[in-house]
């Protein structure tokens, strides 16, 4: 269990500082307040429906359907990543 907490933290302190870069250089200097609260909304509302999706398939279908769901919407999102980085790399016709 403490080798996840270490990984968790160590997903956290990486990404999140990341995150907060791409909001504040993407913001208006005028709008960086509204974008990191907007931000923050969002972030919140995802996770909140996430987890209660999360909660709603393990009482209903157990843990294996819970971390099922959870792998295919991450290899859902990296596909999209990949698709769109690919797209981005090809020339423009």
């Amino acid at each position: 269990m403490m080798f996840g907490v270490v990984f968790w933290g160590l997903h956290m302190g990486f990404t999140q500082g990341l995150l907060a870069t791409l909001v504040a250089d993407t913001a208006p200097v005028e709008l960086r307040g509204t974008a990191f609260g907007m931000f923050n909304l969002v972030t919140g509302v995802v996770l909140l429906f996430s987890s209660v999706l999360a909660g709603w398939l393990w009482d209903a279908f157990g843990p294996t359907a819970a971390f099922l769901a959870g792998a295919i919407f991450s290899g859902f999102a990296a596909l999209i990543m990949a698709i769109r980085i690919k797209a981005r790399q090809s020339p423009a016709n």
